[in-house]
């Protein structure tokens, strides 16, 4: 498969056997393989009646992403079977949400064992009732992108808000073209000097009327001004008018790693799950 088409296969197993509890959102999909880095990660698929039963996405040691309906569960076995086989008997680990029992069972059962002292990532929902406008300082505007016009300010803003340059203008114009990316709920904050100081982005699930933050950043020259928040709320107003009745986010929760954790909770969203790391090595 192309690129472009493993991922909508991804995504409409995803989108099939989402839940309030699921691991996965087809927003994460989408932003995890238009970056050159996590898209050469390896996959696997799996048929089930005619269609994509489960699918693994691995970057070892610790990075084992895995959907499986649950009407096959013995694709699991599968899936880390795979995973054994890429890592030669090395180190693997994989992350469950802590609500996913059956999985937890079957790691367990094929020799992983719980990591009490691995980070982990707290999954947040907001029904999006009662949402406050946002409040931005005096000369600053919120607004969203407009396409090819604001791409190389939109990855600078990003570069600048993560210290990083693995989001390139290229990766970001993939990111642009892949479902279910909308122009409408890419949101930024833009400073009286006209340059870019905050952005949210929110992939909508319109089958379950759902959108999942990711990401969200502020460059550092803007912080301690209120723009992550303010830009968060621009971007929920837009997913609500988009007809979603709900929105997630998966902050790190561990107490190395707060601040994101405030931010959400301070605009209402509340915690329904976590990871948990499970470790193997022959």
């Amino acid at each position: 498969m192309t690129r472009r088409r493993d991922v909508r296969a991804m995504q409409d197993l995803t989108q099939r056997v989402w839940s309030a509890t699921s691991p996965h959102h087809v927003g994460d999909l989408a932003w995890g393989r238009s970056h050159t880095e996590s898209a050469d990660w390896p996959i696997a698929m799996w048929e089930a009646d005619g269609r994509v039963g489960a699918w693994a996405w691995a970057n070892l040691p610790d990075d084992l992403r895995l959907q499986v309906d649950p009407a096959h569960p013995h694709l699991v076995g599968e899936a880390l079977a795979w995973f054994d086989d890429l890592a030669e008997g090395g180190l693997r680990e994989i992350n469950p949400l802590d609500t996913q029992t059956d999985l937890v069972e079957t790691l367990l059962a094929h020799g992983y064992r719980p990591r009490d002292d691995a980070p982990f990532f707290a999954y947040h929902r907001h029904d999006l009732t009662a949402l406050p406008d946002p409040v931005l300082p005096a000369g600053f505007t919120a607004r969203p992108v407009r396409g090819e016009a604001d791409l190389a300010q939109r990855v600078a803003v990003h570069q600048a808000a993560w210290n990083s340059t693995r989001v390139t203008p290229e990766s970001y114009r993939a990111v642009m073209t892949t479902w279910p990316y909308r122009a409408d709920l890419d949101w930024v904050i833009e400073s009286p000097d006209g340059d870019f100081a905050a952005n949210c982005l929110i992939w909508l699930d319109p089958a379950n009327r759902v959108g999942l933050i990711e990401p969200v950043g502020t460059a550092p020259a803007h912080r301690r001004r209120g723009l992550s928040r303010a830009v968060c709320l621009a971007a929920l107003h837009a997913l609500k008018a988009a007809g979603a009745t709900q929105a997630i986010v998966y902050p790190r929760g561990d107490a190395a790693y707060p601040v994101p954790r405030v931010l959400y909770r301070g605009l209402g969203f509340r915690p329904y799950a976590r990871t948990r790391t499970y470790a193997k090595q022959d």
